[in-house]
């Protein structure tokens, strides 16, 4: 049993950094296959996925020490344009941290715009439980 909970929280902290993962596959399964407690689901689930998302954030507070390297992969235009798009809208564009593709570079975007951590985990930890609760109460639903 504890080798699902693990593998739990690795495939949720996996999804949450700029690595192509996802765990919500394996959170149904181990709901649908009866063994694992409710809401110790959700909170190691929540509490990987919130913590690779920190990951992310402390890349993005780094990054600027490389961005004038000829091997970063991000220009100067680029990030300036990410910057500009999290002035304009802010730290509320956390509360779409859990959306696929777009979520995990959010969590970067604020570590680069120098986002204070006790905020970024208040918005990015309400995000990603209520997609992960919701996620459970439509399951529990179909079977």
């Amino acid at each position: 049993m504890l080798a699902g909970y693990l593998g739990l929280f690795f495939a949720a902290f996996g999804a949450a950094t700029l690595l192509p993962l996802q765990s919500e596959a394996v959170l149904v399964g181990l709901l649908l296959s009866g063994h694992y407690s409710l809401w110790l689901l959700l909170v190691i689930a929540t509490f990987g996925n919130v913590l690779g998302s920190v990951v992310n954030w402390l890349l993005g507070r780094s990054v600027e020490h490389f961005k004038e390297r000829r091997w970063f992969p991000v220009s100067a235009t680029q990030l300036e344009k990410a910057g500009a798009h999290y002035q304009r809208w802010g730290h509320w564009t956390l509360l779409l941290s859990w959306v696929p593709v777009i979520g995990d570079p959010l969590t970067l975007v604020a570590g680069v715009m120098r986002e204070p951590l006790w905020r970024f985990l208040l918005l990015v930890t309400l995000a990603k439980a209520t997609r992960y609760g919701v996620l459970i109460g439509l399951t529990l639903q179909w079977i």
